[in-house]
């Protein structure tokens, strides 16, 4: 009940404009690695560590209001209805031709230069940012909370903040940041394959077809540097039959990125569809993570009286 409150709040209200927590644990995070930050993997293993510990005990105390602070710690994690309009604006942006309104939007969806890119580069950020962010933003967060109750929410959205500001393979966190970054990875093990499942269940509703989102995740997904983002991507890519990857500019460089499904380059029609796709994947989602969260209870109570 706590989960489905949460994600019917997330559909009403949004992320919080102001004071929200996910940004109070960023600044947190920022300052806690002023004083841990040393060129070394034990260094940063204890920082992610000591933080995600952090969050997951504050989850524990929430927990202890029940289905309020269950429904509460959803909202906060959950960020699938700013993804989806801010996907919505983008193709506004992008059909009006208005590309520095596009750039400047950009970074609330990634974080690739945007600066670089042309209206068909601003699309394809967009989309797959869409794709990847429908399992962080929802699906992965929705699966921690049906498994460990409010401590696997906030301690999920530790990890997923962490690894966004410290997962890098640059000179600073290669070596720092690569905790985070594998925690993330395992995190998103599960959910991410979820995802995929139910992109390809959702492709109807967007014109496009299952099989082709499980054939281009089976072919695609295993190039992709993540072992999850590649999943989502392919399948969002073979469910509107477009494709995505190649040349990709970040502030630290160039990286290029396996061909993810086959067709053409996606158009702003597309950005419209994947937005389709990602708000039926988030329905799909809170009704299998609140069955799950159902079948975990009842297998510790059967435990319990076992």
């Amino acid at each position: 009940m706590g989960l489905m409150l949460g994600f019917a709040a997330d559909r009403m209200l949004a992320d919080p404009h102001r004071f929200h927590p996910v940004a109070g644990f960023g600044r947190i995070a920022g300052a806690a690695e002023s004083l841990t930050y040393r060129d070394g993997r034990a260094a940063g293993s204890v920082h992610a560590a000591t933080l995600v510990a952090a969050a997951a005990g504050a989850g524990a105390l929430l927990g202890r209001a029940g289905v309020l602070g269950t429904a509460t710690a959803t909202w906060v994690v959950l960020g699938g209805t700013s993804l989806t309009r801010a996907g919505t604006r983008m193709a506004d942006h992008l059909d009006a031709a208005d590309l520095d309104g596009a750039r400047e939007l950009l970074p609330s969806l990634c974080g690739r230069d945007p600066q670089s890119l042309d209206a068909d580069g601003l699309a394809r950020a967009a989309l797959e940012s869409i794709a990847e962010n429908t399992s962080d933003a929802t699906v992965a967060p929705l699966f921690w909370g049906a498994v460990a109750g409010v401590p696997g929410l906030l301690g999920y959205r530790a990890v997923n903040t962490l690894d966004a500001m410290i997962g890098y393979r640059n000179e600073r966190y290669l070596r720092f940041g690569w905790a985070a970054a594998r925690l993330d990875d395992v995190a998103n093990l599960v959910p991410a394959r979820a995802a995929g499942l139910l992109t390809a269940a959702a492709a109807p509703l967007a014109g496009g077809r299952g099989a082709d989102a499980l054939r281009a995740w089976r072919r695609d997904a295993g190039g992709h540097p993540s072992p999850n983002a590649g999943v989502a991507e392919a399948a969002m890519a073979g469910a509107l039959g477009v494709r995505l990857g190649g040349r990709t500019e970040y502030p630290h460089g160039v990286e290029e990125r396996p061909i993810l499904g086959s067709g053409p380059a996606p158009a702003t029609a597309d950005l419209r569809r994947a937005v389709r796709i990602s708000t039926a994947v988030q329905v799909g989602a809170v009704l299998w993570s609140a069955g799950l969260a159902v079948a975990v209870g009842q297998l510790r109570r059967h435990r319990r009286l076992g």
